[in-house]
């Protein structure tokens, strides 16, 4: 059983039991956290399909730990102009744990 859910306006596929990394939640570590914006659900086969989302369902995680990404680096170029920028950010992420699909 899977679900496709908009978590701080992006999509992920879910499953019982996987951990994922989504932008920074303002939950503590170790808190419930519950997304009730499920777009498509599937189970055993049978796909259940939102009109955007489906009403009644439920998505519940656990928050494990907040933390930060991999660097990015930003490089801008101006071909003969001689202008170039390189800059770099660190994304803030929470990782969370998928509890159940309902």
């Amino acid at each position: 059983m899977y679900a496709i859910v908009d978590i701080a306006g992006k999509q992920f596929k879910v499953e019982e039991g996987k951990r994922i990394y989504v932008y920074r939640l303002q939950d503590e570590a170790g808190s419930s956290v519950t997304f009730d914006k499920v777009m498509l659900t599937e189970k055993d086969g049978k796909i259940n399909v939102g009109n955007p989302y489906i009403k009644g369902a439920v998505v519940t995680a656990k928050v494990l730990d907040h933390l930060k990404g991999n660097k990015v680096i930003v490089f801008k170029k101006i071909r003969r102009k001689g202008f170039d920028k390189k800059n770099g950010h660190r994304q803030y992420l929470t990782q969370i744990e998928i509890e159940s699909i309902a």
